[in-house]
């Protein structure tokens, strides 16, 4: 009994899931403190005011991003912003997470440009394409920053917390 053939269709199923992963791999989670849970698909994203920043990357090539600034998203999700960001709501902060287990923080008066010119970036295109693979479909860029450790890759959720 040759058992080649089903083997082959086993592995080609398998590389198909792992090339094409399921629909919510594709999305955002939004959650925490003052928001109301949200989930945004790449479609919603498009759907959003675009932005583009352009931002040497890690091997210091000058790249083009596009995407939705991230206070937009986070605004959407109903979190404290602009005028309402003061008092206890300046104790917020967003924990950004890849599908690797990647964290890192902003707080989030760095994210608003009622305190700051740094916009940061939810990329979802560089240079006219979407994001490569391993780095997609979302990105965080900051492009401010001297070293890109904010520039979270594969980025699956937000959450906001407030500092107690």
């Amino acid at each position: 009994m040759n058992r080649r053939p089903a083997l082959l269709a086993v592995a080609c199923l398998l590389l198909l899931f792992f090339r094409f992963p399921p629909a919510e791999a594709q999305s955002l989670k939004i959650s925490g403190e003052g928001v109301q849970p949200l989930t945004l698909m790449g479609a919603d994203l498009k759907a959003m005011p675009r932005s583009e920043v352009s931002a040497r990357d890690r091997d210091g090539k000058e790249r083009r991003y596009t995407g939705v600034a991230l206070i937009e998203v986070l605004r959407r999700a109903g979190a404290k912003v602009g005028g309402d960001l003061r008092g206890k709501n300046l104790l917020q902060y967003l924990i950004a997470r890849a599908g690797d287990g990647y964290e890192v923080v902003f707080a989030l008066p760095e994210l608003d440009p009622e305190f700051t010119a740094t916009a940061v970036l939810l990329a979802d295109g560089v240079d006219g394409g979407a994001l490569p693979e391993g780095t997609g479909p979302f990105r965080l860029i900051v492009p401010a920053e001297k070293k890109p450790t904010r520039w979270v890759r594969n980025l699956t959720s937000l959450e906001v917390r407030l500092a107690r």
